[in-house]
């Protein structure tokens, strides 16, 4: 199960209940000090510190490693599945661990070479609060990971299960006996889509609340694996940077705090939401890296002007050292991006998932950078272009082609797919669900489009283009008209290098390919077919769904 603000982060404000919300002195000695609660308080059973917060949860954390060793949640042990702790990474290795209590917080903290990691407790909340900081590139430091016991809980997402019988694809992607594929990338979800992600059997929840990913890296469009069953347990993941199809450099700084939560079965309380999260307490905790509310902006914009109001609006602040991201309101355009660290950022505004408008604002510690309305420029949006025909629209993403849909959460080669192969005739009224999502070379290259001209179109000159959200190994489009004009094979733009399309994203560098096709390419008899053929392009990739292939956005032929 997910969940999902539905609200730019920093629109609302929530305050932590009063054992939360109490501030905290500087930290002293590994003492278990006078707690609110009469059981809170911390103890070593020599290989662990042993934290129990006072209401219903005891967690334990390895003196040697700082990997969580133990998740007790009313009695019931919930950590663990095929021998292995809870931890950064796949486990930091030896490490120095210390502990400390102050009032009512109980801070852990794990150091490792240049990485700090660190768990929090409060008084009287069944929560485990963490951050971590890589601090360069020494340590190889991509998630946290919380490892759940087999057997306590069902399944409610099967295409993130990963024990099938059939391995077809990397050692991570699998196929079922009835042909449907399960891997645990397939989350379906983008990193803005959700603030929380678990399991719950109606009388227990077991969830892992995200931080605000300034310190990740991909944008508010950005999938990763976030959960993923197997016969010997479950897995949820906070990802601090993910390398698949990324398209941006690891950032490098504290992330967090992230959040594992237990409940009765619940969604976690919406006060533990990314950009709601209230943790004055942990002001003077003495965390690496942390920066206070206080030593933080906000952004705010008036509106924004020249929308597509069918589609939603996102603004996303980005720079080498963080990256936010809020929801521009459907009505006039008014967005708010709190919490943002002191510094210069690129803005830009986007269409569904594609920039029509980028610009530049610095923000400062304890202020509002206030912003008049933004004027998206016509010629931004290519939808405005006036076009003899379009396959689909522009917004950045292959929503509403073939299988589109079905690609964020299964591999292309699943049972459920429609046939990847199949013409398209502009005018059917289908052109758009007819066309596939993606083409690979080995798969369906050559898709043909056929359409008809008048006499005034067919004696003129005419711009085709074709926007693409990724591509695999360089895959680009190259087209060929009516047989007898071939485009010049373009040049590949910059695209990340791992999978993509097979892996459940579509998301990588938005690209508009044009094709300057000539008036003696067309067909002068009116009544007859032209015809485009649409051909990937690229010396990489191996075979099937592994050749080099693209994603494409839209296709349209300007008048």
């Amino acid at each position: 199960m997910s969940g999902s603000t539905g609200r730019p982060l920093g629109r609302r404000t929530f305050v932590l209940g009063s054992a939360a919300a109490a501030g905290t002195a500087a930290l002293t000695g590994p003492l278990a000090g006078t707690a609110s609660a009469a059981s809170f308080g911390w103890s070593d059973d020599g290989s662990n510190y042993v934290v129990d917060t006072g209401a219903s949860l005891v967690f334990k954390v390895s003196k040697t490693n700082g990997d969580l060793t133990s998740l007790v949640y009313k009695g019931t042990e919930y950590q663990g599945y095929g021998g292995k702790n809870s931890h950064v990474e796949s486990g930091l290795g030896t490490s120095t661990v210390t502990i400390a209590q102050s009032g009512t917080t109980i801070l852990i903290s794990v150091a490792y070479g240049t990485l700090k990691h660190y768990y929090a407790a409060r008084s009287g909340e069944n929560n485990v609060y963490l951050w971590t900081n890589k601090a360069d590139s020494s340590v190889t430091a991509t998630r946290y990971i919380v490892r759940v016991k087999a057997g306590l809980f069902l399944n409610d997402e099967p295409d993130s299960y990963t024990y099938a019988p059939t391995v077809i694809e990397s050692a991570d992607v699998f196929e079922k006996s009835d042909g449907q594929t399960r891997a645990k990338h397939y989350s379906k979800l983008r990193v803005m889509d959700y603030s929380y992600i678990g399991w719950t059997t109606g009388s227990v929840g077991l969830w892992i609340v995200r931080s605000n990913h300034e310190k990740a890296s991909g944008g508010p469009f950005y999938r990763s694996l976030l959960r993923h069953q197997s016969a010997d347990g479950g897995g949820l993941y906070e990802i601090l940077y993910y390398g698949e199809n990324q398209t941006e450099s690891e950032r490098y700084g504290l992330q967090g705090p992230y959040v594992i939560a237990l409940t009765d079965g619940g969604a976690p309380s919406s006060s533990l939401y990314p950009g709601t999260l209230t943790t004055s307490w942990a002001d003077s905790l003495g965390i690496s890296g942390y920066v206070s509310a206080s030593g933080r902006g906000r952004v705010a914009g008036v509106g924004i002007t020249g929308r597509d109001t069918a589609y939603a609006y996102t603004v996303g602040l980005a720079n080498s050292a963080a990256q936010y991201w809020g929801s521009a309101r459907s009505s006039d355009g008014y967005f708010s991006v709190a919490g943002v660290l002191p510094g210069t950022y690129t803005l830009t505004v986007f269409k569904g998932e594609l920039a029509v408008y980028t610009g530049s604002v610095s923000v400062s510690a304890g202020a509002t950078t206030t912003l008049n309305t933004i004027a998206v420029p016509s010629s931004n949006d290519p939808s405005n272009a006036s076009a003899i025909w379009r396959i689909n629209n522009w917004d950045g993403t292959p929503g509403g082609f073939k299988n589109a849909d079905l690609m964020t959460y299964a591999h292309p080669s699943d049972v459920r797919a429609a046939a990847w192969t199949g013409n398209v005739i502009i005018g059917s009224g289908t052109e758009t669900s007819a066309f596939p999502c993606y083409l690979w070379k080995d798969v369906n290259s050559g898709i043909v489009v056929y359409f008809k001209l008048t006499a005034a179109q067919a004696a003129a000159a005419h711009t085709l283009r074709i926007g693409v959200t990724t591509a695999y190994a360089n895959g680009r489009p190259q087209v060929v008209v009516n047989d007898t004009w071939t485009s010049a094979v373009p040049s590949p733009p910059t695209q990340p290098s791992t999978r993509s399309l097979t892996v459940g994203s579509y998301r990588g560098n938005n690209y508009t390919f044009t094709y300057s096709v000539p008036a003696s390419a067309w067909l002068t008899d009116t009544s007859a077919y032209n015809t485009l053929k649409i051909y990937v392009a690229s010396g990489s990739g191996t075979t099937a769904y592994l050749s080099a292939g693209t994603a494409i956005d839209a296709i349209d032929l300007l008048a």
